[in-house]
């Protein structure tokens, strides 16, 4: 989320390195790579190879919600594993499991905050925080 969020704060005049992603963030450059093919693959974030390149939103911040994101880098997620539809090895009691309704609602609620909040929504929210503490870096 904070390689996506580095992006959308920095991308507005040119392409954002690899490297200034990984500084900012203090992760390694293979991962931001790994992350953003990812990201790039779901049609989120577009990618330049060479010297000048670098990332940029493939859409408007406004247009993309959190929710696309997280799963495009992280898959599917649920609140149980019983919850996945893709599952491998259903739970044999899913049928007659009073706490797998409970996972199911869980899951429901986390998805629909992830996907009511945009990327626009975490630039703001990360600009507020910059502006309340001097030492923070964007």
């Amino acid at each position: 989320m904070r390689a996506m969020l580095d992006v959308a704060l920095h991308c507005s005049v040119e392409l954002v390195a690899r490297s200034e992603i990984a500084g900012r963030q203090e992760l390694s450059a293979d991962y931001v790579a790994h992350l953003f093919r990812r990201l790039r693959d779901a049609g989120l974030v577009l990618g330049v190879r060479g010297p000048s390149g670098g990332y940029s939103l493939a859409r408007t911040a406004e247009s993309i919600c959190i929710g696309e994101f997280v799963r495009a880098v992280e898959g599917p997620s649920a609140a149980a594993d019983c919850v996945l539809s893709v599952q491998e090895h259903p739970c044999p009691r899913i049928a007659q499991c009073a706490a797998h309704q409970v996972w199911m609602r869980l899951s429901g609620i986390m998805a629909e905050f992830l996907d009511s909040s945009t990327l626009a929504d975490l630039c703001g929210d990360a600009r507020n925080l910059a502006l309340e503490d001097s030492t923070l870096r964007l």
